[in-house]
């Protein structure tokens, strides 16, 4: 059967930034499957140069309105390892709840508001509101759980004013986190409901078999510093992330590619799913086993179903840590240090994957040099690869162009890009 097929979706709707799609088919053949970002650089790097330690992280919260936490853990973790500072066991905590809360908004946000839509058939969230006001309800809650745990440890919702070097500047009192625990666990029945729903939605059948890179859990599962580790068993120390990276370009994208031991790798949910399932609890465990996800899964699609596994785990260790901080005293929780020369990394589990900052500093604290790597930027090479293999199977299927058209936008919405953020 002679197929012909030009496809151009310019821009991808739903995502974060700037992408395209360009699809080609000759005779049946592929010619051509493109994931293109088209956004313009944006110089982080240069930004930091010359920056005072302590304004460094504040500044790159601004780098993402959606990930700002995990750009000022990843900040603050590099400045304090270049300057050897060890932060009180109750910052840890703090710091660790915050980031629950951001992975809380951030996934929510997308297997709501931006892949369900696919997953329901329609256009967006807003006919959703109408047909399935209980979808809408459940997605409603859950975000503004996730937004109060943010503003309540950090001071605000997004780009935190409380996390600075050493520690954290305030703490809640403790009746505002018993109040904060006992929300959590009234919210508890909504991530269940949720993965109900999940269960009666149905995913694309589709695998391409990649690597898989992520922070190493120890005890935990990983979400701030520590080893890096891909699913093809590479171990790499923290302060080695460009050897985990290895960044290069393509002329038709804006974005950098990365690789590691095969032509591209994943980060992200399903990702950090598949490096440390054995360190979730059997709750949770038990819900993904519901949503046929066990590991090592190999359909990208799947990402969106770690998504919710993840939001249901970090609502089980928020009120876990809640527990641990009513049960001690908060009166240190910023370590005193001296400004110092050195050099250091911050790798931070992003909603999206690692994202790594990196900086030398100068005798006085100032940023002489620095370096970000975003989760995104690691991903784009996957979805690319992803994209031309998701073709090929579906011209084997014999799918008309509307139908490849929707499965490959559905690909990249399924990796939750933020490609703004990944033009560094």
């Amino acid at each position: 059967m002679k197929v012909e097929m030009k496809i151009d979706v310019h821009h991808l709707t739903r995502v974060e930034g700037h992408g395209n799609i360009n699809i080609r088919v000759k005779d049946g053949k592929l010619v051509e499957a493109q994931w293109a970002v088209v956004e313009t650089p944006r110089f982080f790097e240069a930004m930091l140069k010359g920056i005072s330690y302590n304004m460094a992280p504040t500044l790159s919260s601004r780098i993402c309105g959606i990930c700002s936490i995990s750009h000022t853990l990843a900040s603050l973790r590099a400045v304090e390892r270049a300057m050897k500072v060890n932060i009180p066991r109750a910052a840890k905590l703090l710091r660790l709840l915050a980031k629950h809360g951001e992975t809380l908004q951030s996934h929510i946000l997308h297997i709501f508001f931006l892949a369900a839509p696919d997953l329901f058939g329609v256009s967006s969230v807003i006919p959703l509101i109408k047909s399935h006001p209980e979808v809408a309800g459940l997605a409603l809650r859950l975000k503004e759980l996730a937004n109060r745990i943010c503003d309540l440890i950090t001071g605000r919702t997004t780009h935190p004013v409380s996390l600075v070097v050493g520690g954290v500047s305030k703490v809640p009192e403790k009746k505002e986190l018993e109040t904060l625990k006992e929300e959590i666990i009234e919210r508890l029945p909504d991530i269940q409901a949720t993965v109900e729903l999940f269960r009666t939605l149905s995913i694309p059948d589709f695998v391409r078999e990649t690597e898989f890179v992520s922070l190493k859990g120890k005890r935990d599962y990983p979400w701030i510093g520590g080893e890096l580790v891909s699913s093809d068993g590479v171990i790499k120390k923290e302060d080695d992330y460009l050897a985990m990276t290895n960044e290069y370009k393509e002329d038709f994208t804006t974005s950098k590619f990365t690789r590691l031991s095969r032509e591209s790798f994943a980060v992200g949910a399903l990702a950090r799913f598949n490096n440390n399932y054995r360190f979730l609890p059997d709750r949770v465990k038990a819900a993904a086993r519901k949503l046929n996800l066990q590991p090592v899964n190999y359909n990208p699609f799947m990402n969106n179903i770690a998504q919710v596994i993840e939001c249901y785990h970090v609502m089980l260790e928020a009120i876990d840590i809640l527990d641990k901080l009513l049960d001690n005293r908060l009166d240190r929780i910023r370590a005193g240090f001296r400004v110092k020369a050195g050099e250091g990394v911050g790798a931070v589990g992003a909603p999206r994957g690692i994202l790594y900052h990196s900086y030398i500093l100068n005798r006085k604290g100032v940023i002489t040099k620095a370096n970000c790597i975003i989760p995104t930027t690691q991903n784009n090479a996957n979805i690319h690869h992803d994209m031309a293999a998701l073709v090929q199977q579906s011209l084997k299927q014999n799918k008309n162009d509307m139908e490849i058209t929707r499965l490959s936008e559905m690909l990249v919405r399924a990796y939750d890009p933020c490609i703004s953020c990944s033009v560094h």
